[in-house]
Order: structure tokens, then sequence, then C-alpha cells
């Protein structure tokens, strides 16, 4: 088995993935402090053909050159809009008829291996702060939570990881 060369990979160029049909996901960071984590969640949203990430409270913006060292590229490729509140954001988006979920552990989370998307519908997703995870505020907004299953003595997964776990499996189960 031969390695593929980049320009073998058949990616799309910033234009045709604008004209692309995207995946009814919208991605909300609220409060991320980390800009490896933001442009992570860029990069992977670029690669499922996210449709927009909402940035919202202390969560950095492009351009910024830690945000790019991860993303490489995707700032330009995924829309994405800063909002300061990201109850704003929530009522907004509920609004639009978009299903609102905060990927959380709380009682009664629904887990992401029994969540199953409902047909020709639109998912706002919410990952919180590195510490605190998902405002109790932001809980109570959301139409639901889903919480990835974890086996070790940890509670907790890197956001930029729980990201890219929950969008793929939301991107496989839209299919």
């Amino acid at each position: 088995m031969r390695k593929l060369a980049n320009a073998e990979l058949e990616r799309k160029n910033i234009n045709e993935f604008k004209e692309a049909q995207k995946t009814p996901i919208i991605i909300i960071l609220d409060d991320i402090r980390s800009l490896h984590n933001i442009g992570s969640v860029f990069r992977t949203s670029d690669a499922f053909l996210i449709e927009k990430i909402y940035l919202c409270g202390i969560t950095a913006t492009p351009p910024n050159k830690e945000i790019h060292k991860t993303a490489l590229g995707a700032t330009d490729t995924v829309t994405w809009e800063y909002a300061k509140d990201v109850l704003e954001v929530v009522n907004q988006l509920k609004l639009e008829n978009v299903k609102v979920y905060s990927v959380e552990q709380t009682e009664n989370a629904i887990m992401l291996d029994d969540f199953q998307p409902e047909a020709n519908t639109k998912y706002a997703l919410i990952f919180g702060n590195e510490v605190k995870g998902v405002s109790q505020e932001a809980i109570n907004l959301s139409d639901g939570v889903i919480e990835i299953p974890q086996l070790g003595s940890k509670h907790s997964l890197n956001i930029s990881v729980s990201a890219g776990i929950v969008i793929w499996d939301f991107f496989q189960k839209m299919k």
C-alpha cells in the first residue's frame, strides 16, 4: 500500500467547500480557552462539512496565528460567527427549529451511542469550557444532553477530542 500524496486526495478548494451541501450540524463553542482546541474543532468541522461554528464568550476568533496552527486553513472554509452570549445563540437557533444539545455529563443524559438523530433535522451541539464544561443555563435551554460513554478512571475528555467523537458519530448516523 502506497501512501497517497495530498494532490491525490481530491479535496475541495475553498469555493467548492462553500458551495457544497453541508452536514446539518452547527457547533457552539462556549468559553473555550485553548486556541489549539478552537483550531482543532475548525479542522474537524471542515472534514465533515459542518454548517457553522458559533464562537461564544471568551472563545477567541480568527484570524489568530495559534488557532491557524491547528486549523490549517479551516477558518477560511467553515462559516463562523462570534456571539458574546451563548444563551442568545441557543434561543435564536431554537426559534429556527434547530435541535440544541449540550455535550455534558448530567442526570438523564443520553449516551452518545444510544442517541439517534431525527431525519431532516438540523442540530446544534454545545461544547463548554475546558474546566467548567457547559454552563447550567445553557443546559437548561437545551433540548437534551448527550454524554460520551467513558469507562476509565478520568471523568472528561479534551474538548477537541469530544468534538471529534460527537461530530463523527452524528455524521455517520445522519448519512
